[in-house]
């Protein structure tokens, strides 16, 4: 009588056999031998092999922005423990109520299309937050952006006449983002000369080193923050990079406020 054995053993080697399958490093060696074998089955069901490619595009996307997110909200969390310390000068020129329970400090370029939207969602909140929210902004001029450093120090130059006249060039400034490109100093001397401001001492302010002085500072502490792009927020210490919409910046005001 035969062994159960002689008559199993062949089949579990058999199905063994007809189960085998190439490992990853094999099937990686075959593929850099003969890449056509790749290009084949491309061929032979390209609507496939394109829906596998943009899922796993998508899915790759989906699973960077979750763990950005995941970051920023640690970042913040930590923001609210131990937040940022910008200097704030009470002589800077400043938008809202001196005593706002909120101080936002703003990085912005002039010329920064990002910066024009900024400046929407900044006006939303100060609307919003009539009574509880002041702006202080600071200067971050981009290299590439060639009229946005001549901005800055018109801004800052006009602040030295009046912060409410220095806010009312900014407006016209971000209004008109293209005839600052076209026009250049024109647009700005326009733009200075309607919101009221002395042209004669504005000149003068214009070349006082210690104006130049006061915008290096502002680039420095951006940098020292971790802001390069523009535009950046410091909201009471907690940092908001980008131009996000008026939601993301109540979410930290109304945390704050201890909504």
């Amino acid at each position: 009588m035969k062994s159960i054995f002689n008559t199993v053993t062949p089949l579990v080697v058999a199905a063994g056999l007809i189960s085998c399958a190439p490992n990853a490093k094999q099937l990686k060696e075959a593929i850099e031998k003969d890449p056509t074998i790749v290009f084949a089955a491309i061929e032979k069901a390209p609507d496939q092999f394109i829906e596998v490619v943009n899922k796993a595009a998508r899915d790759a996307q989906q699973k960077g922005a979750e763990k950005a997110q995941d970051q920023e909200k640690s970042q913040r969390d930590e923001e609210f423990k131990n937040p940022l310390k910008p200097e704030i000068k009470e002589s800077r020129a400043m938008k809202g109520p001196n005593d706002a329970k909120i101080t936002i400090i703003e990085y912005s370029d002039f010329e920064c299309p990002y910066c024009s939207r900024g400046f929407q969602t900044i006006n939303e909140v100060l609307a919003a937050y009539p009574k509880d929210v002041r702006l202080i902004f600071k200067h971050l001029p981009l290299d590439f952006h060639p009229k946005a450093m001549p901005a800055a120090k018109y801004f800052e130059a006009i602040a030295r006449q009046s912060a409410e006249k220095a806010y009312k060039y900014h407006d016209l400034v971000f209004a008109d983002q293209a005839a600052l490109r076209s026009k250049g100093e024109d647009f700005l001397k326009d733009s200075a000369k309607k919101v009221g401001a002395d042209m004669k001492k504005l000149q003068t302010d214009l070349n006082d080193s210690s104006l130049m002085n006061q915008i290096n500072a502002d680039i420095e502490e951006a940098k020292k923050f971790g802001i390069s792009g523009t535009p950046g927020f410091l909201i009471n210490g907690v940092s908001l990079k980008g131009a996000y919409p008026f939601s993301e910046f109540k979410v930290i005001i109304d945390r704050h406020l201890g909504k």
